[in-house]
């Protein structure tokens, strides 16, 4: 891949909040196509990495490229419309408005809205469920049904980097499992996915890279399958003991 360019990069970056130094020379890449995780346990800095990808925390020094264009002081409109959008940990549904509601404000910055119907389409491929919920108010559906709908709102946006936020969070394990394929099946149809997760066993099994954060540093990266055959990982994210 050093030949390829990354559609996203972090070099150096050093993030803080007031005098907290939370991301320290933070360095990883994001090729076209790939599933690449970033793992680690609460406060390592996994969702200021996502925070620093869409312009929502700034670098204190060190830059991040989108498809090799420094976006650094780039708002986050400006960086959405370059094709990066977030399924936020949460779901962070708008819970009065309707699914149908829902789906369209992963629209607002598009401009081909002759597209929007066969994209609907898509959505209810992925996820029957949805169309049979279009009228319902968000809030009155399941956690994983939220899911679902979150997932569909960020892919009407048509993005090139998906990002997901703990996608894992607050669903039943039977429901993690289909998450996971989900994500598998978005990327098998061409979106790239960068997926911030703790469920690292889970993240690992279905991506192609991985990166593991620990108080803001990378301490760990490699092939999914470098990273689930570590002594260290096994250890320390694994649940195992030797």
């Amino acid at each position: 891949m050093a030949d390829r360019e990354p559609v996203l990069e972090f070099r150096g970056v050093n993030t803080h909040y007031g005098p907290v130094h939370i991301l320290k020379d933070v360095d990883l890449k994001v090729f076209d196509g790939e599933i690449v995780c970033l793992l680690g346990g609460n406060a390592s800095g996994k969702t200021t990495t996502l925070k620093a990808v869409l312009g929502m925390v700034i670098p204190t020094t060190g830059d991040v490229l989108l498809n090799g264009e420094v976006c650094s002081d780039k708002s986050t409109s400006y960086r959405v419309e370059r094709g990066v959008t977030m399924v936020p940990e949460n779901r962070r549904l708008f819970k009065r408005m309707t699914v149908k509601e829902n789906l369209e404000m992963g629209t607002y910055l598009r401009t081909d809205k002759e597209n929007l119907a066969d994209d609907l389409e898509r959505i209810f491929e992925l996820f029957p469920l949805v169309k049979e919920r279009l009228g319902q108010k968000a809030g009155t559906l399941s956690g994983g049904e939220q899911q679902m709908v979150a997932v569909g709102r960020a892919l009407m946006a048509r993005p090139k980097v998906l990002l997901m936020d703990e996608p894992s969070m607050g669903l039943a394990p039977v429901l993690v499992a289909q998450n996971f394929e989900i994500i598998e099946q978005i990327n098998e149809a061409g979106t790239t996915v960068f997926v911030v997760e703790q469920n690292a066993s889970m993240a690992l099994s279905i991506a192609d890279r991985g990166y593991v954060l620990q108080t803001g540093q990378i301490v760990l990266s490699g092939t999914a399958e470098d990273l689930l055959s570590n002594p260290q990982m096994r250890q320390a994210y694994l649940g195992e003991v030797d």
